[in-house]
């Protein structure tokens, strides 16, 4: 055959082969989710004898679908828990899996009544023993403040799991997948008794008190400044702890009778810092402010005054900072004592919120005795 005949087969092939690639791509984006909506209950059950997983779903990237608006975008909270379980090979070899929708959101939007609400089902499931393990799907924005805070809420050593994912399912590499079924590894081992409330993100496994979201996109994002991951998770390898599980039991706390934690408003400090955020979040009824402090939990003379004037009328003031790592602490820079603040610690200022509001919740508002509380958690 000459060249001039085998062009036109070439450019067939070529045809066939521009054509076969976006419909087999179109083929694996879509199959997890086709085949999550075609499962079906009770259908391929696991063997007896695998630990009972009970895993609630509140949205998030992990949970998210494309979005023609723009390259990359996505609406988040798309796809049921349910969905997600069935699209990952495998897990059913793990646990027995049984998927329940609390919410579908973005975690920008995670609120009272969603912690709540899982709070309240994670504690049933494990004082009515309905399940072994707990595993929440959830948005990465806000995942340490709901991890951190049901720390401190949930009573139990059953492990309770927290995974999410920087690309949403439909991404062409998305990372919600080997998460998941990391997570699930995690949740269903017995050696995650113990432990308290876990992230799993990235084959690292990170306490609540400790993770925190350190980049935009990265799917490298979340670390543990102070003390590093308590473990790794890989599909191969399997569970590695680099911690022993138990120690003394940190205190926890009851949820408000309502819906809602008390008012505490984060102020961020920075140059050229004055009075006006603090006055603002006092008319808004705060019953408590974080200060996102400079370095060592700081701020100007100007809101210095302000927070000092705001701890005399029985508003909790913790001071914060606004540096990744390291601990705020007392009567260095600032006169805690004397001022009646309460220091956070290594908690960033967003756990050091969520702390507040619970102890405010509890009728701890002594500067002495939160400052306890929140050295008690470290």
């Amino acid at each position: 055959m000459t060249k001039h005949a085998a062009r036109p087969a070439i450019r067939r092939r070529n045809r066939t082969l521009m054509v076969a690639a976006p419909l087999v791509a179109l083929a694996l984006w879509s199959w997890g989710i086709d085949a999550a909506q075609a499962a079906e209950p009770g259908k391929d059950a696991p063997a007896a004898g695998l630990p009972r997983i009970l895993v609630l779903a509140t949205g998030g990237t992990i949970a998210g679908q494309a979005d023609a608006r723009a390259t990359g975008a996505y609406k988040s909270g798309q796809i049921t828990g349910e969905q997600l379980m069935a699209s990952v090979p495998g897990l059913d070899k793990l646990a027995k899996l049984n998927a329940e929708q609390i919410s579908s959101i973005g975690s920008q939007d995670m609120n009272d009544k969603v912690w709540f609400a899982l709070a309240r089902r994670i504690q049933d499931a494990f004082d009515k023993n309905e399940a072994d393990g707990i595993l929440i799907t959830h948005g990465t924005d806000t995942l340490e403040e709901t991890a951190f805070f049901l720390d401190n809420v949930v009573r139990g050593d059953k492990p309770v799991v927290i995974v999410g994912s920087m690309r949403p399912a439909t991404a062409v590499s998305a990372d919600g997948p080997g998460n998941l079924y990391e997570a699930v590894q995690v949740a269903a081992d017995p050696r995650s008794r113990g432990r308290g409330v876990m992230a799993v993100l990235n084959d690292k496994i990170q306490s609540a008190r400790s993770i925190t979201k350190t980049n935009t996109t990265s799917i490298e994002t979340f670390s543990s400044p102070n003390d590093g991951p308590i473990g790794y998770v890989d599909t191969a390898g399997g569970i590695r702890f680099m911690t022993q599980a138990g120690g003394s039991k940190r205190a926890t706390y009851q949820l408000p009778a309502g819906e809602q934690l008390p008012r505490v408003e984060i102020v961020y400090s920075h140059a050229n810092m004055d009075a006006v955020p603090i006055e603002d979040a006092i008319s808004h009824g705060a019953k408590g402010i974080v200060l996102a402090g400079v370095g060592d939990g700081n701020t100007s003379k100007q809101a210095l005054d302000a927070l000092e004037a705001a701890a005399k009328k029985g508003i909790i003031v913790v001071r914060s900072t606004r540096v990744r790592s390291g601990f705020v602490t007392r009567n260095v820079e600032v006169d805690d004592d004397k001022n009646g603040f309460v220091v956070s610690e290594d908690l960033n200022p967003q756990k050091a919120r969520v702390l507040t509001q619970l102890l405010i919740a509890g009728g701890v508002t002594a500067p002495a005795e939160l400052q306890k509380a929140f050295t008690a958690t470290w």
